[in-house]
C-alpha cells in the first residue's frame, strides 16, 4: 500500500508510543500519534477514515487513516500495536472479544474497546450486467471473489451463500480486495463479487458507470434463516440508483464501528470521542461523503457487542446518552 506523509509521520513515531499510552499520561502535554485501521481504498471504511482523522486532529492529536484489509486485520493491528483504532464490523468485535465466530480456539480479545457505532454497513452480491444471474442460488459453480482473508466480508460472503446451500468448493472461490475484485468482474474474468461496505462506494459507481452491473437481494425465507443463525444481521435495504441505473435490493446489513483497545488513556479517547461529535467533524462528514450522513450522535451506542472505552462512555454520560 501507498503510505502518506501523514501515515509515514504516525508509522515514525510509533516507537514513542509505550510513553503516550502509559496511565496518566497528559493528553495535552506530547502530540499523540492516533492511526485508524480502515480497509481497502476502493471501500467506504477508507474515505469515512480520512474524513474523520482530518476533522478530530489538533495541534496535540496526529491522526490518520490507513488503508488495511479491514475488520479482522484492523482488530490484530489494534492488539499488536501496529495501530491505535480501526473500523470494524459489528459481528467481527464482537467475536474477537467473546472468542467465537471466526476466533472460536483463539484467545479473547479481552482489551477490545468500543468509541462508537457509526452507520449500517449494507451486504452487496454483485454480478456483471447481462449474465441472467437473478438470485445467489445462482452463483452455485460460478467465479466469485469473497474478498480477502482478514475482511469481515469474507466470513459474510460465506454465511450468505451457505444461507442459500452453496458450500465451500461449490463455486470457484477468489480473495481479492473490492478494486480487483471490480476490474476482474469488468474483464469477464468474475462472475460475482461481495462486499459488506455502506453504499455508495466508490468501486461500485465506477463499475455501475462503466461496465454495468446488478445486485443480487438476500431475502425471503433464506434471509431469515441467516438472521435466524447470525444474531447481528439485520434487514436494510440498498435503494434504486444508490449505483448508475441499477435497481435496488432488499438485503442484510451489520454495523460498522469504531474500535480501540484498554491500552488508550482514557483522557486521548475521551479527547478522540468528544472531536467525533463536533460540529466541525458533523460539517465534514455530511459534506464528504454519501454514508457521513448515516453517522449520527443518537445511535452512536447501538449495537454495540463490546464494552465502550471508559474515555469514551465519560463523554457519552457528559451528552446525556449513557447513565
Amino acid at each position: 500500500m501507498t503510505i502518506d506523509r501523514r501515515q509515514f509521520t504516525a508509522l515514525a513515531g510509533a516507537s514513542g508510543l509505550a510513553a503516550l499510552l502509559a496511565p496518566g499520561a497528559a493528553f495535552a502535554q506530547t502530540k499523540q500519534f492516533f492511526r485508524i485501521g480502515t480497509g481497502g481504498t476502493a471501500g467506504t471504511y477508507y474515505p469515512i477514515g480520512g474524513l474523520i482523522a482530518n476533522a478530530i486532529s489538533t495541534a496535540t492529536l496526529d491522526a490518520s487513516a490507513v488503508a488495511t484489509n479491514g475488520s479482522v486485520a484492523n482488530v490484530n493491528g489494534i492488539v499488536g500495536g501496529s495501530m491505535e483504532s480501526g473500523f470494524s464490523q459489528s459481528d467481527v468485535a464482537s467475536w474477537a472479544h467473546s472468542g467465537t465466530g471466526v476466533y472460536q480456539g483463539r484467545p479473547k480479545v479481552e482489551i477490545l474497546r468500543a468509541i462508537a457505532n457509526l452507520y449500517p454497513e449494507s451486504l452487496h452480491v454483485v454480478v456483471k450486467k447481462g449474465l441472467n444471474i437473478r438470485s445467489i442460488a445462482d452463483l452455485k459453480g460460478k467465479r466469485i471473489s469473497i474478498d480477502e482473508p482478514g475482511s469481515g466480508s469474507i466470513i459474510n460472503a460465506k454465511a450468505i451463500l451457505a444461507g442459500y446451500g452453496i458450500r465451500d468448493g461449490e463455486y470457484r472461490a477468489e480473495n481479492l480486495k473490492p478494486g480487483p475484485s471490480a476490474e476482474k468482474l469488468k474483464d469477464g474474468g468474475l462472475d460475482a463479487f461481495f462486499m459488506t461496505t455502506g453504499w455508495p462506494t466508490a468501486a461500485l459507481t465506477e463499475l455501475a458507470t462503466t461496465t454495468g452491473i446488478e445486485l443480487l437481494p438476500i431475502e425471503g425465507e433464506p434471509a431469515k434463516k441467516i438472521m435466524a443463525e447470525f444474531k447481528f444481521f439485520a434487514e436494510d435495504m440498498i435503494p434504486d440508483n444508490a449505483y448508475k441505473d441499477v435497481k435496488g435490493v432488499k438485503t442484510l446489513a451489520v454495523g460498522a464501528q469504531w474500535v480501540t483497545s484498554t491500552r488508550m488513556s482514557a483522557d486521548v479517547v475521551y479527547e478522540v470521542t468528544k472531536a467525533l461529535w463536533s460540529d466541525k467533524t458533523r460539517a465534514l462528514l455530511d459534506a464528504g461523503h454519501a454514508k457521513g450522513k448515516a453517522i449520527r450522535r443518537e445511535t452512536a451506542l447501538q449495537g454495540l457487542g463490546i464494552p465502550l472505552h471508559d474515555g469514551a462512555a465519560r463523554f457519552y454520560r457528559e451528552a446525556g446518552l449513557l447513565r
